[in-house]
Protein backbone atom coordinates (compact mmCIF):
# COMPACT_ATOMS: atom_id res chain seq x y z
CA UNK A 1 0.00 0.00 0.00
CA UNK A 2 1.48 3.39 -0.80
CA UNK A 3 1.24 6.10 2.02
CA UNK A 4 -0.44 9.03 1.73
CA UNK A 5 2.63 10.60 2.65
CA UNK A 6 4.50 9.24 -0.52
CA UNK A 7 1.71 9.97 -2.87
CA UNK A 8 1.84 13.83 -2.03
CA UNK A 9 5.24 13.66 -2.54
CA UNK A 10 5.13 13.18 -5.89
CA UNK A 11 5.47 15.23 -8.72
CA UNK A 12 5.38 13.27 -11.79
CA UNK A 13 2.22 13.15 -14.24
CA UNK A 14 -1.17 12.27 -13.37
CA UNK A 15 -1.70 9.00 -12.53
CA UNK A 16 -4.49 6.90 -13.55
CA UNK A 17 -5.79 3.32 -12.65
CA UNK A 18 -9.21 2.42 -11.18
CA UNK A 19 -10.65 0.61 -8.23
CA UNK A 20 -11.29 -2.04 -10.49
CA UNK A 21 -8.08 -1.41 -13.04
CA UNK A 22 -8.37 -1.67 -16.72
CA UNK A 23 -6.29 -3.74 -18.52
CA UNK A 24 -2.77 -2.41 -20.12
CA UNK A 25 -2.97 -1.27 -23.95
CA UNK A 26 -1.15 -0.95 -26.72
CA UNK A 27 -0.57 2.16 -27.78
CA UNK A 28 -2.59 2.15 -31.20
CA UNK A 29 -6.00 0.82 -29.71
CA UNK A 30 -5.36 3.48 -26.79
CA UNK A 31 -5.45 6.28 -29.17
CA UNK A 32 -8.32 5.04 -31.06
CA UNK A 33 -11.08 6.07 -29.20
CA UNK A 34 -12.21 9.81 -29.21
CA UNK A 35 -15.85 10.94 -27.75
CA UNK A 36 -18.31 11.96 -30.24
CA UNK A 37 -20.20 14.92 -28.30
CA UNK A 38 -19.79 16.72 -25.17
CA UNK A 39 -18.95 14.92 -22.17
CA UNK A 40 -20.52 15.42 -19.10
CA UNK A 41 -18.54 15.77 -16.03
CA UNK A 42 -21.03 15.39 -12.94
CA UNK A 43 -20.49 17.30 -9.81
CA UNK A 44 -22.43 16.01 -6.83
CA UNK A 45 -22.34 19.41 -5.22
CA UNK A 46 -23.46 22.82 -5.70
CA UNK A 47 -21.88 25.77 -8.35
CA UNK A 48 -19.72 27.90 -6.32
CA UNK A 49 -18.42 25.56 -4.00
CA UNK A 50 -14.37 23.92 -4.23
CA UNK A 51 -15.71 21.21 -5.49
CA UNK A 52 -17.13 22.63 -8.74
CA UNK A 53 -14.70 25.40 -9.00
CA UNK A 54 -12.04 22.34 -9.66
CA UNK A 55 -13.90 20.35 -11.70
CA UNK A 56 -14.20 23.47 -13.73
CA UNK A 57 -10.44 23.55 -13.86
CA UNK A 58 -10.36 20.50 -15.00
CA UNK A 59 -12.76 20.46 -17.43
CA UNK A 60 -11.32 22.98 -19.39
CA UNK A 61 -8.21 21.28 -20.42
CA UNK A 62 -9.57 18.18 -20.82
CA UNK A 63 -11.94 18.94 -23.37
CA UNK A 64 -8.88 20.35 -25.35
CA UNK A 65 -7.20 17.19 -25.21
CA UNK A 66 -10.05 14.95 -26.47
CA UNK A 67 -11.58 17.38 -28.92
CA UNK A 68 -15.03 17.76 -27.41
CA UNK A 69 -16.07 20.28 -24.68
CA UNK A 70 -16.53 18.69 -21.27
CA UNK A 71 -19.97 20.31 -19.68
CA UNK A 72 -20.05 20.17 -15.44
CA UNK A 73 -23.47 19.29 -14.71
CA UNK A 74 -24.47 20.28 -10.50
CA UNK A 75 -26.34 17.18 -9.69
CA UNK A 76 -26.25 18.12 -6.00
CA UNK A 77 -28.78 16.44 -2.90
CA UNK A 78 -27.82 13.07 -0.68
CA UNK A 79 -24.55 13.51 -0.02
CA UNK A 80 -23.36 13.33 -3.42
CA UNK A 81 -25.63 9.99 -3.64
CA UNK A 82 -27.65 11.76 -6.21
CA UNK A 83 -25.00 12.41 -8.88
CA UNK A 84 -23.20 9.53 -8.21
CA UNK A 85 -26.78 7.25 -9.17
CA UNK A 86 -26.98 9.51 -12.10
CA UNK A 87 -23.51 8.73 -13.46
CA UNK A 88 -23.94 5.56 -12.80
CA UNK A 89 -27.14 4.64 -14.70
CA UNK A 90 -25.18 6.41 -18.02
CA UNK A 91 -24.33 4.71 -20.40
CA UNK A 92 -20.81 3.68 -19.70
CA UNK A 93 -19.55 5.36 -23.25
CA UNK A 94 -16.80 8.01 -21.82
CA UNK A 95 -19.66 10.35 -22.08
CA UNK A 96 -19.74 10.93 -18.54
CA UNK A 97 -17.49 11.65 -15.43
CA UNK A 98 -17.63 11.55 -12.47
CA UNK A 99 -15.97 13.80 -10.09
CA UNK A 100 -15.18 12.04 -7.09
CA UNK A 101 -14.87 12.88 -3.72
CA UNK A 102 -13.75 11.42 -0.50
CA UNK A 103 -16.72 11.93 1.22
CA UNK A 104 -18.41 10.05 -1.76
CA UNK A 105 -15.79 7.14 -0.92
CA UNK A 106 -15.22 7.60 2.79
CA UNK A 107 -18.20 8.82 4.65
CA UNK A 108 -21.42 7.97 2.51
CA UNK A 109 -20.97 4.09 3.03
CA UNK A 110 -21.62 4.67 6.39
CA UNK A 111 -23.58 7.42 6.55
CA UNK A 112 -26.35 6.33 3.84
CA UNK A 113 -26.04 2.43 4.92
CA UNK A 114 -28.73 1.10 2.46
CA UNK A 115 -28.85 3.63 -0.70
CA UNK A 116 -27.79 1.60 -3.28
CA UNK A 117 -25.14 3.94 -4.16
CA UNK A 118 -21.87 2.25 -3.68
CA UNK A 119 -19.05 4.56 -5.36
CA UNK A 120 -16.39 2.19 -4.51
CA UNK A 121 -17.51 -1.03 -6.36
CA UNK A 122 -19.45 0.49 -9.20
CA UNK A 123 -16.96 3.05 -10.37
CA UNK A 124 -13.30 3.14 -11.75
CA UNK A 125 -10.75 5.61 -10.71
CA UNK A 126 -9.10 7.94 -14.02
CA UNK A 127 -6.48 9.88 -11.84
CA UNK A 128 -6.44 12.11 -8.21
CA UNK A 129 -6.60 15.42 -8.85
CA UNK A 130 -5.85 17.54 -6.12
CA UNK A 131 -6.24 17.89 -2.16
CA UNK A 132 -7.53 20.49 0.46
CA UNK A 133 -6.53 20.50 4.03
CA UNK A 134 -9.17 21.83 6.45
CA UNK A 135 -7.61 24.48 8.97
CA UNK A 136 -8.23 24.25 12.81
CA UNK A 137 -9.29 28.09 13.13
CA UNK A 138 -10.32 30.45 16.16
CA UNK A 139 -12.54 32.99 16.71
CA UNK A 140 -9.76 35.69 18.29
CA UNK A 141 -12.46 37.34 20.42
CA UNK A 142 -13.95 34.08 22.20
CA UNK A 143 -10.51 32.15 22.12
CA UNK A 144 -7.00 33.57 23.28
CA UNK A 145 -4.75 30.74 22.15
CA UNK A 146 -2.11 31.63 19.90
CA UNK A 147 -0.80 28.14 19.39
CA UNK A 148 -2.36 24.51 19.55
CA UNK A 149 -1.06 24.12 23.23
CA UNK A 150 -2.09 26.97 24.13
CA UNK A 151 -5.84 26.31 22.50
CA UNK A 152 -5.46 22.26 24.20
CA UNK A 153 -5.12 24.18 27.26
CA UNK A 154 -7.75 26.67 26.99
CA UNK A 155 -10.01 23.93 26.43
CA UNK A 156 -9.67 22.06 29.29
CA UNK A 157 -10.17 25.07 31.57
CA UNK A 158 -13.73 25.78 29.93
CA UNK A 159 -16.32 24.51 27.42
CA UNK A 160 -15.51 25.38 23.70
CA UNK A 161 -18.22 25.21 21.15
CA UNK A 162 -17.15 24.29 17.75
CA UNK A 163 -19.08 24.47 14.61
CA UNK A 164 -18.99 22.03 11.40
CA UNK A 165 -20.44 22.20 8.07
CA UNK A 166 -22.38 19.59 8.59
CA UNK A 167 -23.10 16.40 10.49
CA UNK A 168 -20.64 13.41 8.58
CA UNK A 169 -18.49 16.70 6.60
CA UNK A 170 -14.69 16.33 6.80
CA UNK A 171 -15.06 19.48 8.56
CA UNK A 172 -16.82 17.37 11.83
CA UNK A 173 -14.58 14.37 11.32
CA UNK A 174 -11.60 15.93 11.21
CA UNK A 175 -12.80 18.00 14.57
CA UNK A 176 -14.23 14.66 16.22
CA UNK A 177 -10.39 12.91 15.23
CA UNK A 178 -8.66 16.13 16.50
CA UNK A 179 -10.35 15.78 20.38
CA UNK A 180 -10.09 12.35 20.52
CA UNK A 181 -6.28 13.13 19.81
CA UNK A 182 -5.90 15.96 22.01
CA UNK A 183 -7.76 14.33 24.90
CA UNK A 184 -10.66 17.53 25.17
CA UNK A 185 -14.20 17.68 24.93
CA UNK A 186 -16.22 20.52 23.36
CA UNK A 187 -20.49 21.07 21.48
CA UNK A 188 -20.43 20.57 18.47
CA UNK A 189 -23.26 22.60 16.42
CA UNK A 190 -23.55 21.53 12.58
CA UNK A 191 -24.30 24.02 9.73
CA UNK A 192 -25.17 23.72 6.43
CA UNK A 193 -22.56 24.41 4.15
CA UNK A 194 -19.28 26.43 4.32
CA UNK A 195 -20.61 29.79 4.23
CA UNK A 196 -23.33 29.95 7.01
CA UNK A 197 -20.19 28.43 9.36
CA UNK A 198 -17.52 30.97 8.28
CA UNK A 199 -20.43 33.38 8.59
CA UNK A 200 -21.09 32.20 12.49
CA UNK A 201 -17.51 31.84 13.28
CA UNK A 202 -17.25 35.78 11.60
CA UNK A 203 -20.34 36.70 14.08
CA UNK A 204 -18.22 34.85 17.53
CA UNK A 205 -21.46 32.24 17.66
CA UNK A 206 -18.73 29.32 17.91
CA UNK A 207 -14.96 29.04 19.36
CA UNK A 208 -13.51 26.99 16.94
CA UNK A 209 -14.06 25.31 13.31
CA UNK A 210 -12.32 23.21 10.63
CA UNK A 211 -12.40 24.12 7.27
CA UNK A 212 -11.34 24.33 4.20
CA UNK A 213 -8.53 26.13 3.19
CA UNK A 214 -10.49 27.20 0.10
CA UNK A 215 -13.18 29.07 2.10
CA UNK A 216 -10.95 29.81 4.98
CA UNK A 217 -7.90 31.25 3.46
CA UNK A 218 -9.46 34.85 2.75
CA UNK A 219 -10.74 35.13 6.26
CA UNK A 220 -7.56 34.30 7.69
CA UNK A 221 -5.10 36.73 5.79
CA UNK A 222 -7.77 39.14 6.52
CA UNK A 223 -7.29 38.36 10.41
CA UNK A 224 -11.29 37.30 11.22
CA UNK A 225 -9.93 34.04 11.58
CA UNK A 226 -6.80 32.69 13.63
CA UNK A 227 -5.59 29.07 12.36
CA UNK A 228 -3.87 27.03 14.53
CA UNK A 229 -3.43 24.04 12.03
CA UNK A 230 -4.12 22.09 8.83
CA UNK A 231 -5.06 18.23 8.70
CA UNK A 232 -2.63 17.53 6.25
CA UNK A 233 0.75 16.21 6.57
CA UNK A 234 2.38 18.92 4.36
CA UNK A 235 1.66 22.32 5.08
CA UNK A 236 -0.85 24.11 2.71
CA UNK A 237 0.40 26.09 0.07
CA UNK A 238 -2.34 28.73 0.34
CA UNK A 239 -1.22 28.96 3.82
CA UNK A 240 2.43 27.78 4.03
CA UNK A 241 2.83 30.05 7.69
CA UNK A 242 0.74 27.51 8.91
CA UNK A 243 2.20 24.21 10.69
CA UNK A 244 0.06 20.86 10.27
CA UNK A 245 -1.10 19.69 13.32
CA UNK A 246 1.44 16.96 13.27
CA UNK A 247 3.98 19.17 13.32
CA UNK A 248 2.13 21.44 16.24
CA UNK A 249 2.15 18.31 17.74
CA UNK A 250 -0.80 15.52 17.28
CA UNK A 251 0.73 12.41 16.48
CA UNK A 252 -0.26 10.45 13.01
CA UNK A 253 -3.08 13.11 12.31
CA UNK A 254 -3.66 13.18 8.60
CA UNK A 255 -6.72 13.57 6.78
CA UNK A 256 -6.21 15.43 3.50
CA UNK A 257 -9.36 16.00 1.38
CA UNK A 258 -8.82 14.78 -2.40
CA UNK A 259 -10.55 14.96 -5.39
CA UNK A 260 -10.11 12.51 -8.62
CA UNK A 261 -11.92 11.65 -12.01
CA UNK A 262 -14.20 8.60 -11.91
CA UNK A 263 -15.96 6.39 -14.92
CA UNK A 264 -18.50 3.19 -14.57
CA UNK A 265 -16.64 0.15 -13.76
CA UNK A 266 -18.13 -1.58 -16.77
CA UNK A 267 -15.88 0.94 -19.21
CA UNK A 268 -14.53 -0.70 -22.03
CA UNK A 269 -10.85 -0.82 -21.39
CA UNK A 270 -9.94 1.24 -24.93
CA UNK A 271 -12.56 4.09 -23.81
CA UNK A 272 -11.20 4.04 -19.78
CA UNK A 273 -7.06 4.47 -21.40
CA UNK A 274 -8.33 7.19 -24.06
CA UNK A 275 -9.53 9.19 -20.94
CA UNK A 276 -7.05 8.54 -18.56
CA UNK A 277 -4.84 9.66 -21.32
CA UNK A 278 -6.18 12.64 -22.03
CA UNK A 279 -6.46 13.45 -18.63
CA UNK A 280 -2.56 12.77 -18.03
CA UNK A 281 -2.09 15.42 -20.91
CA UNK A 282 -3.73 18.14 -18.71
CA UNK A 283 -1.36 18.26 -15.75
CA UNK A 284 0.77 20.99 -16.49
CA UNK A 285 2.42 24.10 -14.65
CA UNK A 286 -0.56 26.10 -15.77
CA UNK A 287 -3.96 23.69 -14.59
CA UNK A 288 -1.59 23.51 -11.52
CA UNK A 289 -1.51 27.38 -11.24
CA UNK A 290 -5.20 27.34 -11.23
CA UNK A 291 -5.37 25.11 -9.06
CA UNK A 292 -3.33 26.53 -6.14
CA UNK A 293 -5.40 30.43 -6.70
CA UNK A 294 -8.42 28.14 -5.60
CA UNK A 295 -6.19 26.84 -2.60
CA UNK A 296 -6.35 23.68 -3.79
CA UNK A 297 -2.92 21.33 -4.01
CA UNK A 298 -1.83 18.91 -6.50
CA UNK A 299 -2.77 15.34 -5.61
CA UNK A 300 -0.03 12.53 -7.44
CA UNK A 301 -0.67 9.33 -7.23
CA UNK A 302 1.29 6.86 -9.78
CA UNK A 303 -0.87 5.22 -12.12
CA UNK A 304 -0.29 1.45 -10.62
CA UNK A 305 -1.04 2.38 -7.47
CA UNK A 306 -4.13 4.84 -7.38
CA UNK A 307 -6.64 1.80 -7.33
CA UNK A 308 -5.17 0.43 -3.94
CA UNK A 309 -4.67 4.50 -2.70
CA UNK A 310 -8.32 5.10 -3.23
CA UNK A 311 -9.59 2.03 -1.78
CA UNK A 312 -7.05 2.54 1.55
CA UNK A 313 -7.93 6.11 2.05
CA UNK A 314 -11.74 5.21 1.61
CA UNK A 315 -11.66 2.53 4.00
CA UNK A 316 -9.52 4.48 6.66
CA UNK A 317 -12.50 7.54 6.35
CA UNK A 318 -14.99 4.63 6.75
CA UNK A 319 -13.41 3.23 10.11
CA UNK A 320 -13.31 6.92 11.18
CA UNK A 321 -17.05 7.78 10.07
CA UNK A 322 -17.71 4.46 12.43
CA UNK A 323 -16.31 5.24 15.28
CA UNK A 324 -17.94 8.81 15.35
CA UNK A 325 -21.27 6.97 15.30
CA UNK A 326 -22.29 10.02 12.45
CA UNK A 327 -25.96 9.38 10.63
CA UNK A 328 -27.49 11.12 7.79
CA UNK A 329 -29.58 13.95 9.56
Amino acid sequence: MIARRGALALGGGVLGGGLLAAPALPRAETAAWKPSRPVRLIVTYPPGGVNDIVGRIVAEPLGAELGQSVVVENRAGAGGNIGTQAAMQAEADGHTILFGTTAMFGVNPVMYKGSGVDAARDFACLATIGEVANVLSVAPKRVAATTLPEFVAEARSKPLVYGSVGNGSSSHLSAVVFLKAAGIEATHVPYRGSSPLVAAMLANDVDFCFDTTATSTAHIRGGALRPLGVTTTRRASALPEVPTLREAGVKDYDLGIWFGLFVPARTPAPIFAALQKALLATRTPQTTERLQRAFVDPLAVPTAEVARWVTADSERWQKISVEAGIKAD
